[in-house]
């Protein structure tokens, strides 16, 4: 059975090695609280227009070692609320990959992809097969699946929403 909650299908954005935090939400936006203002300055570090362009579903894709720096999960906040879904790279920062999911996105390593990936691609990835498909290349690509908590989490829309689910069900029993 197809779990249709852990498919998703957009446009690419590409960007390359070592985005940092402040690139994908830089420190002078870090006063803004409210989702709206956050994706506003979504990628505005590397790309001042890329709020403007994105669209709902969107997939970033990135080189080595995105996410480093500051451990503010404002920044996956930030492209969430812009739109992105996924993010796959060759490499994450380790706090800010646990922050993607904890915040409702996926984080997908798969560096093959990464490789042939062009900005403007139409990709599906499906996180429970471990499958990304670049549909303007007909090309498959896979990748290790994230655990099934990590799955819940997207499913749930992250750490918090997965938390409240298990102590109600807690709370029933």
């Amino acid at each position: 059975m197809t779990d249709n909650q852990c498919i998703f299908s957009g446009r690419v954005w590409k960007f390359g090695d070592n985005i940092s935090t402040d690139h994908i939400l830089p420190s002078r936006f870090m006063t803004q609280v409210e989702p709206h203002e956050l994706a506003m300055n979504c990628m505005a570090g590397c790309d001042p227009e890329f709020s403007r362009k994105v669209q709902p579903g969107d997939v970033l894709v990135a080189g080595d070692n995105i996410g480093y720096g500051s451990s503010r999960e404002q920044a996956p906040q930030a492209l969430k609320h812009s739109g992105i879904r996924v993010v796959i790279a060759k490499s994450f920062a380790r706090i800010f990959y646990r922050n993607c999911f904890n915040i409702g996105i996926s984080a997908i390593v798969c560096p093959a992809y990464v490789q042939e990936a062009c900005e403007g691609d139409l990709v599906e990835v499906n996180l429970t097969e471990g499958v990304i498909l670049n549909k303007s290349l007909s090309k498959t690509y896979h990748f290790t699946k994230p655990p099934e908590f990590m799955l819940d989490y997207i499913r749930l829309g992250g750490l918090i929403p997965y938390l409240e689910k298990q102590m109600n069900k807690e709370c029933k029993d």
